[in-house]
Parts: structure tokens; C-alpha cells; sequence
């Protein structure tokens, strides 16, 4: 970001994505991997709990003024409306219930997304898939930015001014290079959030309201939890285009930052993610 100027172009390569060869290689040497490969036991309860102290201090800034609702949304509500989408991103791969109960892990996934104040988790989701399945494909994978942020964000200032817009183009990016239809799932992830919205815009006045969007909007920008958005798919070594964070951000982010590992294995909850020794491979599999 500190660059005078930016590079001209993507990186572009035309074999297939690694992670897929990769992964075949690993179980097929490392079969013990097959046993994280199962459901979180806790980011049911983790994510009740931060549901419930985001819609207890949407009502606590009720009375409070401006200057300080907004920057309590970005000091304490950014922090956990940012981990909240990262909880949804986990829940996206079935981790909260398993494999088979797929409808529980969409509905649940509808329920975390309550406090983020935009329907989002289920659009989510159906663009997810793509991202691991044609990572860094142009025109399929929306988590990379567009041709046009690529040409337009190419200096210091202008890459700041992106940080910031973070949330905007994250959700619009799909809309613009890899549209698809609504589904009914994303219409009732729609439906019960506008019911939650104005239930407590009819309680407790705009003040909440404003506080859950901020919240957001200020936590997916310019936020220091927001860095991962940068780091996991940047190029810092040429010919790897997923990169893995192992610092302690990660307590609060689900071990997104592992994100190679992720990659490998997306079917393996974060929580399980730290539990192996990727160099040598040594597992410590929970019983």
C-alpha cells in the first residue's frame, strides 16, 4: 500500500487451482485429517452470546449522542459484527450442525447475520462456494477484486479510499461480475431481517438501528480486523496466492487467518484448524 505506484496487471496463470491437488495429496498420506473434518461443538453458543451482547448494546446507545454511538460502533460493534461474518463464513461450510443437517446450518447462519443489520448471509453463501471452487478465476471468483478496482485503486490514497469502501464493494462486486438469480432462501434471509430491523426501530427508535449499520460498515472498512481481507489471497510470494495469518487476531476471527489450511480443507471448522503442525504434519486429533 506504501507503493508510489501499482502494478499494471493481475498476476495471471492458467493452470488449475492448487488446493484441490493438494488436498488429495495430504489425506491420501495424512488420512487422520479425515477426523477433523466435523462439527464445531461451540460456535453455536459463541455465536448466541454474540448476538445477544450486540442487540444488548444496540439498546444501550439509545441515549446516547451521535459522536459516541459512532464511535462505540466502530471501537466495540466493528469487532463483532466483523467476527459475526466470519462466524457466518464457517457456518457457510456446515460446521455448526455437520454436513447433514444443511438446512439447520442456513437458518442458523440467517440468525448470526441479525445483528449486521443487511441481509447477507445466504447471498454469502452461494457466492462462497465459487470463490473455493474457481479461486482466482476471472469473472467466477468475486472475493478478488474486479478489473476495474485493479486499474482504479493503484495508489496510496486511492487504496486507502477502497479500505474504507471495503463493505460496498464486497457486496455489490458479485452484482457486477458473476451475477445469479435470487434464490427463496436469500428472500427469507431477507424477509426475517427486515422483521428484526423495524421490530427494534419500533421499540427502541433509529439510534439502534444506525449503531448495527455502522457497526458493520465501520468494522468491515477501515478496521484493523479488516487486514485479512488483504492478506489471504495477496501474492506476498510469486506463485502462492493464498497466504495464512497465525497472530492472535484469530482468537476473535474464527482462525480465519489460516487460510491456506482453510483452503485445503474448507471442511474442517476453524476451530480445528490451529490443531495441526502443517510443516511435519503432526495432528493432534481430539478424541
Amino acid at each position: 500500500m506504501g507503493n508510489s505506484e501499482g502494478r499494471s496487471d493481475f498476476e495471471w496463470v492458467y493452470s488449475d487451482q492448487p488446493h484441490t491437488q493438494r488436498r488429495k495429496e495430504m489425506l491420501a498420506k495424512y488420512p487422520a485429517i479425515k477426523a477433523l473434518m466435523r462439527p464445531d461443538p461451540h460456535i453455536k453458543w459463541t455465536v448466541l452470546g454474540m448476538v445477544l451482547v450486540q442487540l444488548l448494546a444496540s439498546w444501550l446507545v439509545r441515549g446516547l449522542s451521535w459522536r459516541w454511538l459512532l464511535f462505540w460502533a466502530y471501537a466495540f460493534g466493528g469487532c463483532i459484527n466483523h467476527s459475526l461474518t466470519l462466524a457466518i463464513h464457517d457456518i457457510s461450510h456446515n460446521t455448526a450442525f455437520g454436513t447433514n443437517f444443511a438446512s439447520r446450518n442456513r437458518w442458523f447462519a440467517v440468525f448470526a447475520n441479525l445483528p449486521i443489520g443487511v441481509p447477507y448471509a445466504t447471498s454469502f453463501k452461494k457466492y462462497h462456494v465459487d470463490h473455493h471452487r474457481y479461486l482466482g478465476g476471472d469473472g467466477l471468483d468475486v472475493d478478488i477484486p474486479s478489473n476495474f478496482e485493479g486499474w482504479f485503486f493503484c495508489t496510496p490514497a486511492r487504496k486507502l479510499l477502497w479500505l474504507v469502501l471495503q463493505p460496498f464493494f464486497y457486496s455489490l462486486r458479485p452484482l457486477c461480475v458473476n451475477p445469479k438469480a435470487v434464490t427463496r432462501m436469500e428472500m427469507l434471509n431477507t424477509l426475517v431481517q427486515l422483521a428484526v430491523d423495524m421490530t427494534i426501530f419500533a421499540l427502541w427508535g433509529i439510534k439502534p438501528i444506525v449503531y448495527l449499520l455502522a457497526s458493520s460498515f465501520l468494522g468491515l472498512g477501515l478496521h484493523p480486523i479488516s487486514g485479512h481481507f488483504v492478506a489471504e489471497h495477496y501474492m506476498f510470494t510469486k506463485g502462492h496466492e493464498t497466504y495464512s495469518y497465525y497472530g492472535p487476531l484469530n482468537w476473535i476471527t474464527f482462525n480465519v487467518g489460516y487460510h491456506m489450511e482453510h483452503h485445503d480443507f474448507p471442511s474442517i471448522p476453524g476451530c480445528y484448524l490451529p490443531l495441526g503442525d502443517w510443516n511435519s504434519m503432526i495432528w493432534n486429533v481430539p478424541r
